[in-house]
């Protein structure tokens, strides 16, 4: 199967060394390129996209902006076939990848990613996994608690309501950023029976991934910045 790609960036010559990695692999196709967030936007209105490899700061529209567009409904939630989106970022733990995550992407790659590494988050995402570890993410959280609003238990329906109780501890150790070893570990189950679960749960919730159940917990005041197991 051939994952359609798309570039955006601003930057014509990363566009450029991008496009000459991604070209040599059989199963990547570049179906298009953009040079900001509307131009993006713009192209897949008449372009079929897997997976968009999104800069941040761009000029009229950003990466954020456009992920959110892109990813979400205007009611925030998610879009069952929006492609997946991957946010490049110049700096690790740059301050809006954050807010590109809740926004609905699958993970964020350093521009200066190897080769190796960029071809496989783009597979990995494509099969519908988060390239950024889930013990990532939540190091993410912590580094911008500060400038974060403060979790609170928002009023209103539980969150995880749908969750069966088995379903709910598998959920809050994924938010603790344990693997699905770890947590059949924990739970003494099998590792096919706890990615099972993930499934339901993720499913059941209308979460794309891992990292997106990381920023419900979080938001929802189930698991807090800095806090230990």
């Amino acid at each position: 199967m051939t994952i359609r790609v798309m570039l955006v960036d601003d930057q014509e010559l990363l566009r450029t060394g991008f496009r000459m990695i991604l070209q040599s692999q059989g199963d990547i196709e570049i179906a298009a390129e953009a040079g900001d967030g509307a131009q993006a936007l713009e192209k897949l209105q008449h372009t079929a996209v897997d997976v968009i490899l999104m800069d941040v700061r761009m000029p009229r529209l950003d990466g954020v902006q456009a992920t959110r567009r892109i990813c979400l409904a205007e009611d925030g939630s998610p879009l069952p076939n929006a492609p997946h989106v991957l946010i490049l970022t110049t700096f690790d733990l740059d301050e809006y990848a954050f807010a590109a995550l809740k926004a609905g992407a699958s993970g964020f790659l350093l521009k200066d990613v190897p080769p190796t590494e960029l071809v496989a988050a783009i597979r990995a995402v494509h099969g519908g996994d988060a390239v950024v570890a889930p013990t990532t993410t939540r190091r993410m959280i912590d580094r911008f608690a500060e400038v974060l609003p403060t979790p609170h238990h928002l009023p209103g329906p539980d969150p995880l309501g749908p969750l069966t109780e088995r379903e709910r501890e598998v959920f809050l150790l994924v938010a603790q950023g344990l693997s699905n070893s770890e947590i059949a570990a924990r739970l003494v189950l099998s590792e096919a029976t706890v990615k099972t679960h993930v499934g339901r749960i993720l499913a059941k919730l209308g979460l794309r991934d891992r990292v997106q159940a990381v920023v419900l917990a979080y938001e929802a005041g189930l698991i807090r910045a800095g806090a230990s197991d």
